[in-house]
Order: C-alpha cells, then structure tokens, then sequence
C-alpha cells in the first residue's frame, strides 16, 4: 500500500493543466479567460498537487495527536487567508463584499440581518410565524444560524466567514478519523490532507453561502453513524447524537437528510457482522424508526415526497431553460448523460462565458477533481471485486445515494451542488491511491487521456451550443 501522494501523480497532473489551459487558450483564442482566471487556476492546481505531495510524505510520521492539532492549524489558516483574501476581492470586483451575481447570499445576508433585529427586540415570533407559512424547512437552517451570529458580532460579514473556516478546518479532522477507522491510518492522513487543500472547500468559506455548514454538518452525521455503528461501547449520547445531526441537515438541504437517514438503514440491513453485530443493528433499528416517526412526518416528509415527484420534470426544465438562455445543446443532457459520469462531473469552465465568473474563478478545483475521480472510480471497484464493500457500507450508500439525487435532479452539472460530496468522495480517492502498482497505472493513463478529451470537448460544447464557433 501506498501510504503517501506519489510525484508521479502530482507532477503529472500540474503538466496536464498547464497542456490544457495552453490548448484551450489557443484553440479558442478570441474566448479565452482573463488572465487573474488564469491565476486562479494555477494556484489551486499546483498548490494542491504540489503540497498533497509534500505534506502526506512529511506528515506520515507524526503521532496521530500532533498530525490532528497540525491538520486544524493548517486548514484553518489556509481558509482564513483566503476568506479574509476574497472579502476584499469580491468588494473591488463587484462593489460589495459578496460572489458575482449573489443572489442566494445577498438573501441569506439580508434575512440574517432581519432575524438579528427580531432578536434583538424580543420579537423571534415574527420569524416563526413566517416559517410556518413558507410550507417547508429545508432553507430555514442557515439563515438563522447566520442570524444569530450577526445578533452576536453586529452584522459582521468577516467573522461569518472565519467560523466558516474554523467549520472547515474541522470538517477536515472529521474527515481523517472517518477515513482511518475505515480504511486505516495512512488513508486517514491522506484523506484529511486532500480535504485541507481542495480548493472549492476553501473558497466556499469566503462566500456567503451554506455549503460550508452543510459539509460540515454532513460529515459529522456520518462520522457519527460510522462511531455508533463500530464503538466498542453503546450508550444513548452515541444514539443520540447523529439521529439529531441527521435531523439539522433536513433543515438546510432536504436531500442531504435523506440520503444520510437512507444510508444508515442501508449500514444496518447491508454490514457485515463483524462490522455491526446483531444486537446492535436491532436497537439502532428500532430507535431510530421511533425518531423517524416522531420528527420525519408531516411537512420534511411532504416534501421528500415533493421532491421525488418533480425529480423529472425539475431537470427537463432547468436544462429547456439552459438552452433558452444560450446554450441550444443543454436540451439534449440529462440523467442518461449524467449518470456514467456523476463521480467526476463537473467539467470546468476554461472559456469566457458570459455571467460564469464564478465558474472561472473555481475552474481549478473542479480541475482537481476531475483527475482525482480516476481514484475513487477505481477504489470501488477493488472494494467490489475484492468483496469487502460490506466494511464500508455507509461510506459507498451515502456516496452513491447522494450523487444519484443529483444525476436525478436539476442539477447534475453543479458545481455547488457536487461539493457537499467532495470530502466522501476523497476519502475513496486517499485509498484508491493507496492500491496503485504496475497493473493500475495503465488504467490511469487512459484515464490521462480521457480528462484532457473531455475538458477541451466541454470548452468546445458550451461555445458551439451558442453558435460561437
């Protein structure tokens, strides 16, 4: 096993990014990116490979404690900077402190605003009262959990974003326990070292959005199922603890909840016995269909039921609006497209389209994913073959259960919505770089192949769906 990141990789897949920036910036000449994307890019690429390298062969012998204080150190400061770095970014770019074209985090700024002031006036009813009538709960959470740290801090937008990166440097802790209980001690530094520097995970930390809390909350579910169900001991903390972590995430993503609550029964139903005995699946059962009954019912259910019913027709008319807007090939897209390629999706965006800034801007870690799906594709593979999925059961269904929902939904070729997956997936991406030898580095070299076909092909695709080539 490998127990690091190897330069092979590293090296290989910075010269891959420069040979397509180079090719795309030619190719499409009169659409290429401004030359600060083109700095984003570079950074996010080269520091990730570059340092996943470094830090997994430095790191490797550090005492597991000194690795974990390291680790948060490390993430917290990197998210820090950068938050702390887009602030300043997003003002001289667009007039004000936030994204391009900040609709969702200029709303949640605004209601967290209006929820601090009926907070400070005694007045919280109001806000209750204007839930009850909204007919769902799934965007109630981070508004006011933003509200209340701007009850706290006066509005302050810079301390919002560094308890995003204290979150973020956690998620990363998290990560790393959830990794080596699994997969062992060198797949957990990895896993943690790739969470610390993915370059959307950070970013995200300097908007306004709640992608952060989400990952971090999702992480903690199921770090926390993955503990209940393995623990030597059983007590009611440990019961307690990811039902009520399951039960938030309904509240800022009705799907997440889902697809941690189906992944947990699939654990009980699907583990092996010497993964989770049978008394225990039987009390963990029991509890938690009493949970589900008792707070899954009424409006979360309805709306699970919402969202299943409109799984279709949502993705038929978000892509109808796509070609609408610009690019006439969307139409065409859909679950069939999507599903074969949901562990590496999306492709990024290396071209001057217009209103995609954002897209531009997180081209790089999009990038960095798209190379390090081959490792995750080929870790469930070994796991199938080899007939140890029934180890990591948990891990492989919310994996699958998640991405499905998005290859279903709306959404499929989401940036945003494919990062609450990102920490799980490099979790499989830490082992499957743990079983490269001879035999698979042809397999990564077709793979080599692939990414650049199909990153210079999707350039390709958004320009001649708008007729611009």
């Amino acid at each position: 096993m490998l127990n690091y990141f190897p330069t092979y990789f590293s090296n290989r897949f910075i010269s891959l990014y420069f040979v397509v920036l180079l090719v795309v910036s030619i190719v499409f000449f009169k659409h290429a990116m401004h030359w600060y994307w083109m700095l984003f890019g570079i950074v996010e690429v080269t520091c990730f490979f570059y340092f996943s390298n470094k830090l997994s062969v430095k790191w490797g012998d550090y005492s597991s404690k000194f690795f974990t204080k390291q680790l948060f150190k490390t993430a917290f400061i990197i998210r820090a900077v950068v938050a702390i770095f887009l602030y300043f970014f997003f003002d001289y770019m667009t007039g004000q402190p936030f994204m391009f074209a900040a609709a969702d985090s200029l709303g949640y700024h605004y209601e967290a605003e209006w929820i601090a002031r009926l907070i400070s006036n005694d007045s919280l009813s109001v806000y209750f009262d204007y839930i009850a009538k909204q007919g769902g709960v799934s965007d109630v959470g981070y508004p006011f959990w933003l509200g209340i740290q701007y009850w706290v801090t006066s509005n302050s937008i810079i301390i919002a974003r560094i308890i995003k990166a204290l979150l973020g440097a956690y998620t990363c802790v998290l990560i790393y326990k959830l990794a080596a209980r699994n997969f062992g001690e060198s797949v957990g530094r990895m896993s943690a070292i790739f969470c610390m520097l993915m370059p959307n995970l950070i970013i995200y930390t300097g908007m306004h959005l709640k992608e952060t809390e989400m990952i971090f909350l999702t992480v903690a579910a199921v770090e926390r199922i993955d503990f209940l169900l393995r623990a030597d001991k059983f007590s009611i903390k440990n019961m307690a603890m990811p039902l009520l972590l399951i039960l938030s995430l309904f509240f800022f993503r009705t799907v997440l909840g889902a697809a941690a609550l189906f992944s947990l029964f699939s654990t009980l139903f699907l583990s092996s016995t010497k993964v989770v005995n049978l008394n225990r699946r039987v009390v963990v059962v029991i509890v938690s269909l009493l949970f589900v009954s008792y707070f899954m019912g009424g409006r979360i259910s309805d709306e699970i039921d919402r969202y299943w019913a409109d799984r279709d027709t949502n993705q038929e008319t978000r892509l109808a609006d796509r070609a609408r807007k610009g690019n006439e090939f969307a139409k065409y897209a859909g679950a069939a497209v999507f599903s074969p390629m949901i562990f590496t999706l999306p492709f990024p965006t290396m071209i001057e389209t217009p209103n995609q800034e954002m897209f531009r801007m997180l081209h790089g870690g999009v990038f960095v994913k798209n190379m390090m799906s081959f490792f995750a594709i080929l870790a469930f593979v070994l796991l199938i073959l080899r007939n140890d999925w029934q180890k990591h059961v948990l891990l492989m269904v919310f994996l699958v259960t998640y991405l499905g929902i998005i290859a279903l939904s709306a959404f499929a070729h989401s940036e945003r919505f494919h990062l609450l997956a990102v920490p799980f997936l490099l979790i499989f991406v830490a082992y499957g770089v743990s079983q490269m030898n001879k035999k698979n580095i042809k397999y990564f070299n077709y793979w080599y192949i692939l990414m650049f076909v199909a990153i210079v092909g999707w350039s390709m695709f958004k320009l001649g769906g708008r007729g611009w080539i």
